[in-house]
């Protein structure tokens, strides 16, 4: 199926081919061999996808569009604090080549002008011009996600015209911003424009700034990510030179225009977006670009100060174990005490990326839930990552809820850094961590024997056939001769009682002491628990159906001790007492009749 945003952009792409104002830069001669019909629009997004639509495969000189990143090479090679004492974070209010320096300091008023971007330059990593260089070009290629090429004739092109860019780098050596000699300096800068990209190079740039400083496909970190926000900052208020304020009303989008004809946006979390078309208006922005860009955001509400995501949606599903207990069967006594309190136990199916607007929604459920709960189960699987603050915040909930007796678990984060690094780092000091669940029913099992041990409950060991609910209605005198037929086994945690595939050789187990997990195949390897058995429990039983192959595995999740019972002793007394056969296929009938009712409250509870 094609996609609909291919279609958008295809279209959008076809209406705007024909808008012809603006003039090719003509300021460095080797820009005006740039062909003013190019035209190429890309949008990538933060999981690498991206859509095209034009002459996106066509190469051109990077130019201005190169400046945040250099900057962000900056801050993360030297630091926020020296970085900042060289180069401020103001909008100059003049063109992209203006000399704005501070009237006290000399420093270049922000880092999206030519002064900025040189004094970037000369902070990048290295004890010689050499090295910066290098550094350089690696950055930029982390952030491009492949080797950068210079486009050698506009390099020198740069350096032989560059006389206004001279002075200024002068300047900046006299105020000491830049060390060393200047003009190396300069050299950088000008190799820097003069890097060959296409649009969807420079839409995989601004993905990775809209994906924290990670690369949406090599998954490298191109740039610490403190130092993102900072960059789309600057971006927001400086980076189209003196038509940064109206940019910033109209599309509401970081971004950075070059004199080759491109534009980068970004909508952090979302996507990077690049237009490439030569033509310049006098402010020196691509007119098609700047077109693009207003239409994407006001078609798709993309302003940064549109509607925010509405924190409800950080909650998906919401119900009970009332609707969905545990895999295991019950006890008696266990399955009464749930029949009561089981509502206790809440889920909350929580999704998206939860920022702090959300996590204060869910925390706000949370304590409405309270009154009414003994524990609170947090479904993670929907969730695509925590913000720190977030994450501190929802710590605190947890342990606030603990001094009242609520216990908070996480279920589903399946070692997720994106969730398990913000929440490990934001720990109450003296806390060693949180409860966390492979699965819900895990969780949902944990949170049912805290309940019942409340109450006092816990489990009995079974010691005969006549504990176990398969043999109920058994007449005595067959379930006495079955009895001394039995063969006592006995495994450690962690053991393998049989597994799925194995022959069934027709043996039932029957649970006198501890616990095992019943567990299913994945496709996709490893396994999903269908079932948790106690003592008076049994499995196995499917060979009474004439069932060859064990359909499961099963392993002992605590000391197990079993009585096992063959189908063929079982056949042997049936010829003398039919009533034993009877009861038991009756009492299997009705076992699986109460799994189906199970499984089908947990399809509607997660409808």
């Amino acid at each position: 199926m094609k996609s609909p945003i291919q279609s958008y952009l295809e279209s959008l792409h076809a209406e705007l081919s024909s808008l012809r104002s603006g003039e090719v830069a003509s300021y460095i001669p080797e820009l005006t061999k740039a062909d003013p019909d190019w035209f190429g629009i890309c949008v990538v997004t933060v999981d690498g996808v991206a859509y095209t639509a034009g002459d996106t495969a066509q190469r051109f000189t990077i130019q201005s569009v190169s400046k945040p990143f250099v900057y962000a090479t900056a801050l993360a090679d030297k630091g926020r604090d020296f970085v900042g004492r060289r180069v401020g974070v103001e909008p100059s209010g003049d063109a992209f080549n203006s000399i704005s320096l501070h009237p006290r300091t000399g420093a270049p008023l922000n880092p999206m002008i030519n002064a900025g971007a040189i004094a970037s330059a000369g902070m990048a990593a290295g004890t010689t011009a050499e090295q910066q260089w290098e550094r350089i070009a690696d950055s930029l290629g982390v952030f491009m996600g492949r080797p950068i090429t210079l486009d050698e004739a506009v390099y020198r092109s740069e350096s032989d015209t560059g006389f206004r860019n001279r002075a200024i780098a002068w300047m900046l050596k006299n105020f000491g911003i830049i060390d060393g000699d200047p003009m190396a300096v300069l050299e950088n800068y000008f190799r820097q424009c003069s890097v060959l990209v296409d649009c969807r190079d420079l839409a995989y740039m601004a993905a990775t700034l809209a994906n924290g400083g990670v690369h949406p496909l090599t998954g490298r970190r191109a740039l610490p990510a403190p130092d993102v926000e900072r960059v789309l900052s600057v971006m927001a208020t400086c980076g189209m030179y003196d038509y940064a304020g109206s940019w910033l009303y109209e599309v509401g989008l970081p971004a950075k225009s070059g004199v080759g004809g491109g534009i980068i946006a970004v909508l952090p979390g979302r996507f990077g977006i690049a237009i490439c078309s030569p033509p310049l208006d006098e402010k020196g922005n691509s007119v098609r670009g700047i077109e693009v860009c207003k239409r994407l955001s006001r078609d798709f509400g993309l302003h940064l100060f549109n509607k925010a995501r509405n924190p409800k949606l950080a909650i998906g599903r919401q119900y009970t174990a009332a609707d969905a207990p545990s895999r295991r069967v019950p006890t008696a006594a266990m399955k009464a005490r749930l029949a009561q309190h089981a509502h206790r136990i809440k889920y909350l199916s929580l999704q998206g990326h939860i920022e702090v607007d959300a996590v204060e929604y869910v925390i706000r459920r949370m304590g409405e839930l309270a009154p009414d709960a003994h524990s609170l189960i947090l479904d993670m699987s929907q969730v695509e990552g925590l913000s720190e603050s977030a994450a501190r915040l929802l710590n605190q909930a947890r342990a606030n809820l603990h001094t009242e007796g609520i216990a908070t678990v996480l279920s589903r984060v399946r070692q997720r850094k994106a969730i398990l690094d913000p929440l490990s780092k934001t720990l109450a000091a003296g806390e060693h961590g949180f409860l966390s669940f492979e699965d819900n029913d895990l969780a949902v099992e944990w949170c049912e024997n805290r309940l019942c041990a409340d109450a006092g409950e816990t489990a009995e060991a079974a010691g005969r056939l006549s504990d176990c609910a398969l043999f109920r209605g058994v007449p005595e005198a067959p379930l006495a001769q079955l009895q001394a037929t039995t063969q006592r086994r006995e495994l450690t945690a962690g053991s393998e009682v049989f597994a799925s595939g194995d022959a069934s050789n027709g043996e039932i187990h029957v649970i006198v002491s501890g616990h095992a997990s019943v567990l299913v195949p994945r496709q996709g390897g490893g396994h999903q628990r269908i079932a948790s058995l106690g003592p008076g429990m049994s499995f196995g039983e499917m060979t009474l159906l004439g069932q060859t192959t064990r359909s499961a595995s099963v392993f002992a999740d605590t000391a197990l001790v079993c009585e096992v019972v063959n189908t063929a002793d079982i056949n042997r007394l049936a010829e003398e007492h039919p009533q034993l056969k009877i009861a038991l296929l009756e009492n299997l009938s009705g076992d699986l009749a109460a799994k189906l009712r199970r499984a089908t409250d947990w399809v509607a509870a997660l409808a």
